[in-house]
């Protein structure tokens, strides 16, 4: 069973098509030989075809279903055609092509779900992009918690933003940083841990996991000075924690949580906000960094970065995330 689930190829979306994403696909496959996994790209085989012409990229397209994509994968990039129209021009998007977008999440989903695919790797969306077609979730994790909802599957998902330099998880996401002191609750940040120490024990292999909890205040709160929540929310989640057994440590003044001598003390650091632990990681591993979903019944890696629609088209994309993403599915689904 290890050595079939091992032959699953990864199932790739196209992300935003005015993008990145359809020239990092394009060049992660030249770049196969640093995946060590097969995969197949959901996108429209035409526009990648015209966009490998124009940027000079020797990448043949052959047209496929998820059960033929390992045999292709070595001479050519598999691609499983979209049934929306996804021709977009690079560098400017259009809520017209949302559609092929969000279907590419979709089938993506369901390849995992049906057994033709072992892991997801997801390219850049654009949010507004989708908002003004309708779309109704505040980004890509929640959209996947929904369809993982849609298997009868009860999701909690949990960013993760891994390196080798770091590894992050953001308790509250994409919400205005005046709503995250409201939003953090006892509750949230103990089952963000829970989840957290769960998929680092059972995907990633650490045996006890090491998670460092940030204050949410200057200085940790000072004591109160600067603030209750690490009194009154933050530190009771800490000692729920630890009385069911996790290594957890907190919360910790996040001004000094991410030199390389404190990184050394944990595996994974839990921030109270987006900034809080985005900035650090991108700042350390701003090409190499992934974003994992944590707390879905199947696995899912994306680049840490967006779509880049000022140097989309123009040959100047590195796929050097969207590389380290598939590679760590690989991993996580071999495993």
């Amino acid at each position: 069973m290890t050595e079939q689930k091992r032959l699953l190829p990864l199932a790739m979306t196209m992300g935003e098509p005015a993008g990145v994403g359809p020239e990092l696909a394009l060049r992660a496959w030249l770049g196969r030989a640093d995946i060590g996994a097969p995969f197949f790209l959901i996108a429209e085989p035409a526009a990648l075809r015209e966009l490998a012409r124009r940027l000079a990229l020797d990448v043949p397209i052959a047209i496929a279903e998820p059960r033929g994509a390992v045999e292709i994968f070595d001479r050519a990039l598999p691609v499983v055609p979209l049934n929306a129209a996804a021709a977009a021009t690079a560098g400017r998007p259009n809520s017209a092509f949302a559609g092929a977008t969000i279907e590419s999440i979709e089938r993506a989903v369901g390849y995992v779900r049906s057994g033709e695919a072992g892991a997801i790797v997801t390219n850049p969306i654009a949010k507004h992009v989708l908002y003004e077609a309708g779309f109704r979730f505040p980004g890509h994790t929640e959209f996947l918690g929904a369809l993982a909802a849609q298997w009868g599957e009860r999701a909690q998902p949990v960013m993760m933003l891994w390196s080798r330099e770091l590894s992050v998880v953001p308790v509250t996401i994409h919400i205005p940083l005046a709503d995250a002191p409201g939003a953090l609750t006892r509750e949230l940040i103990a089952s963000t841990a829970r989840i957290v120490a769960a998929d680092l024990r059972d995907r990633f292999g650490v045996a006890r996991p090491r998670l460092a909890i940030a204050g949410l205040n200057p200085h940790a709160g000072e004591g109160g000075a600067m603030g209750r929540e690490e009194i009154e929310t933050i530190g009771p989640a800490i000692a729920e924690l630890r009385a069911e057994g996790l290594d957890v440590s907190g919360p910790h003044p996040a001004d000094t949580m991410f030199h390389a001598a404190a990184r050394a003390r944990y595996d994974v650091a839990l921030t109270m906000y987006h900034d809080q632990g985005l900035i650090p990681i991108k700042t350390l591993a701003f090409d190499t960094g992934v974003n994992v979903t944590l707390g879905l019944p199947f696995i899912r890696t994306s680049p840490d970065h967006g779509t880049a629609f000022d140097i989309a088209g123009k040959g100047l994309a590195n796929p050097t995330s969207l590389i380290e993403a598939a590679r760590l599915a690989a991993r996580l689904a071999a495993a």
